[in-house]
């Protein structure tokens, strides 16, 4: 069929994002039939991703954002394959899209995530179908989601690394929540406080200034009390609430927060990140 108008492959091309030399074949195949149309550019989409189902992807966008109440924070991250496409601005409203519908849908996991319907399909066919239309392997990769009386999400600048912190009291000043957002972000902290940390990593912490004190031919009746001074160390490097603020390493994070609401403090975090 030739008689196929530039309006008609437009009209197509808005409704999928696809190509208008795309658009204008699926119309073409599908005789002019818009729906028929939309179906050909979603089998394409599905082709291409069962075709390049064993590529890597593993650039993308790791976002976060909260409800608007901001109790509850949830976090993706979408992949694909160059960080060309990352870098697009349809890619990144795509998994804005997808954390928009989240937010009001509340999956619990990942899998709920694929499930949720985002423009009248489920997120792991958008996907799929804007797959197609790049002709990289789009994917979603992670999801979480974190409540608390405050929850404050952050991105950092280029979409590869985003976090969510709770805290124990709502309504102070924001711009708090956000510094203790961006420090989870620049100091990786392994638990909030000295009692989450997993008891494997406490572990493994111990094991390993024992090992330190021995190479350094400490006595063996004091590698337990020169381990856990280095134990101490290890908490306020990596737990939360005591390290050092990085905007004034005269405080720490739990001084920090007390010095602006007495008994304010980090009830949770996700950090999640991307090629960083």
């Amino acid at each position: 069929m030739s008689n196929i108008s530039a309006a008609d492959v437009a009209k197509l091309r808005r409704l999928t994002g696809a190509g208008m030399m795309d658009c204008k074949k699926a119309l073409e195949e599908a005789g002019g039939d818009f729906e028929k149309g939309q179906e050909l550019i979603r089998k394409r989409g599905q082709a291409i991703a069962n075709k390049r189902a064993d590529r890597e992807a593993s650039e993308g966008v790791v976002l976060a954002q909260t409800t608007a109440g901001g109790k509850t924070g949830m976090m993706i991250s979408l992949n694909c394959e160059t960080d060309f496409v990352a870098k697009n601005a349809d890619f990144i409203a795509l998994g804005h899209k997808i954390l928009d519908a989240a937010l009001k849908a509340g999956p619990a996991d990942l899998d709920g995530l694929k499930e949720i319907t985002v423009d009248g399909k489920k997120a792991s066919e958008l996907v799929i179908e804007k797959s197609g239309i790049t002709g990289e392997k789009f994917e979603l990769t992670f999801f979480s989601s974190i409540s608390a009386p405050a929850v404050q999400a952050y991105i950092h600048q280029g979409n590869k690394l985003a976090t969510l912190v709770g805290f124990s009291k709502a309504g102070i000043d924001v711009q708090v929540y956000k510094d203790v957002a961006m420090q989870v972000a620049a100091m990786n902290p392994v638990s909030v406080d000295k009692d989450d940390v997993p008891a494997k990593i406490l572990a493994q912490e111990l094991e390993i200034a024992k090992e330190q004190a021995r190479r350094e031919g400490k006595p063996a009746d004091m590698l337990d009390k020169i381990a856990q001074g280095k134990l101490n160390k290890f908490f306020k490097e990596g737990t939360l609430m005591n390290q050092e603020f990085i905007k004034d390493s005269k405080l720490s994070v739990r001084q920090y927060l007390e010095s602006k609401d007495k008994g304010l403090k980090a009830t949770g975090f996700v950090r999640y990140t991307l090629n960083i």
